[in-house]
């Protein structure tokens, strides 16, 4: 929900429950667990089949890794080990070697800020990663765990290196990551985290590409868009503009940094609920202007033929991403509904409504920031 106060309204918390026990999945265990709690999962069956996907998916790399230590001998397999993190943590080394000490401030629609200093150290090729200044934990939603900070700042580093190495512990042994206890970026209970890791970790992203100043804002949201009822059910996150760098425009109605998930198919869409899809196009000119221009954002517009709740948990509704070396911000995104009499109606960043068979729901999403004036 976009108004969760408490981690408790956000559905089941797993917290340390043993879900597979001796090479088997605890059904009934498991299936007791999605549906206690005041907002039991929905769908546990298909919850059931997501999680067995996964243990099993788990299952074959377990396999895999006793096939090749029987092959070659555990103290080679843990020596490759050791030598793929190795190899990522110098990576990040020689990344550090050409950094210079930076910080920026990150405003969100709210008011709150995400503030980071980058001090390297050339002598010891460290660097310290401080987000210091960052506002107090949000007492709606906008908090993001400790671990969504972390996967941010190991995203960040791991864009930075040239060659192709695999993501692994590695790349964050040269980086000292300090985040103040009872922020936004690292809450304590029972703060709602709902929106920490759709919108927030893309704010961290947009932060620490702002400090090292290699690339404007993109459209730091995953415009999250949920409707339903009592019968059916749909989540999307839609895609929006990426921000430009040195030598490069930003790239056009696309999903970013934090996000890759991908759209349904008009024509599965529209077969399975019932809605129609209006439009989905390219929003030009919502780039941020520039040597070199940020990519835009789109128009998604979705009439519903029957009765639904429509949630929308967004960001840069109000401050728009942000330019680099000059480069104008790119657009804010924009919601609303248009209803069936012809009134049109706003919605706020992280909104709810009725929509009545007729309605439709627009979505403009932000554009990305433009690259040198």
């Amino acid at each position: 929900p976009p108004d969760s106060r408490h981690i408790d309204e956000e559905g089941v918390l797993i917290d340390n429950f043993l879900l597979v026990k001796t090479g088997t999945l605890q059904q009934a265990e498991t299936r007791a667990l999605l549906a206690s709690g005041k907002y039991p999962c929905r769908n546990i069956d298909q919850n059931m089949a997501d999680l067995a996907a996964q243990v099993a998916a788990n299952a074959t790399g377990v396999n895999e890794l006793k096939r090749i230590t029987i092959q070659f001998g555990l103290p080679v397999v843990h020596a490759y080990m050791g030598h793929v993190q190795d190899n990522a943590e110098e990576s990040v080394r020689r990344v550090l070697d050409v950094l210079t000490d930076s910080a920026f401030t990150y405003p969100l629609d709210s008011g709150a800020q995400i503030k980071v200093k980058i001090t390297v150290d050339k002598t010891a090729r460290k660097a310290v990663i401080d987000f210091a200044g960052t506002s107090d934990q949000d007492p709606l939603n906008y908090n993001a765990p400790l671990s969504i900070c972390r996967a941010v700042v190991l995203y960040v580093f791991r864009t930075l290196v040239g060659a192709d190495i695999p993501m692994n512990e590695g790349c964050l042994k040269p980086l000292d990551v300090r985040v103040p206890k009872g922020s936004m970026i690292n809450p304590e209970y029972p703060a709602a985290v709902i929106s920490g890791n759709t919108e927030v970790s893309q704010a961290i992203t947009d932060t620490l590409y702002g400090a090292l100043g290699i690339i404007a804002g993109s459209q730091g949201t995953m415009n999250n868009f949920v409707y339903g009822n009592e019968i059916y059910q749909n989540y999307e996150t839609i895609c929006g503009g990426t921000g430009a760098g040195d030598g490069f425009d930003g790239a056009s109605a696309v999903h970013s940094h934090m996000t890759n998930t991908r759209m349904t198919d008009p024509e599965v869409l529209e077969t399975r609920f019932p809605v129609r899809v209006e439009e989905f196009s390219i929003r030009k000119g919502s780039g941020g202007s520039g040597r070199y221009s940020g990519g835009n954002g789109i128009v998604r517009k979705l009439k519903f033929l029957e009765e639904m709740t429509v949630t929308v948990l967004s960001s840069h509704r109000i401050i728009p991403p942000h330019g680099t070396a000059g480069g104008s911000p790119g657009k804010t995104g924009e919601n609303e509904v248009l209803r069936a009499n012809g009134t049109l109606e706003r919605l706020q960043g992280n909104d709810s409504t009725q929509m009545q068979p007729g309605d439709t729901f627009i979505m403009r999403t932000p554009g990305g920031g433009g690259f040198g004036a």
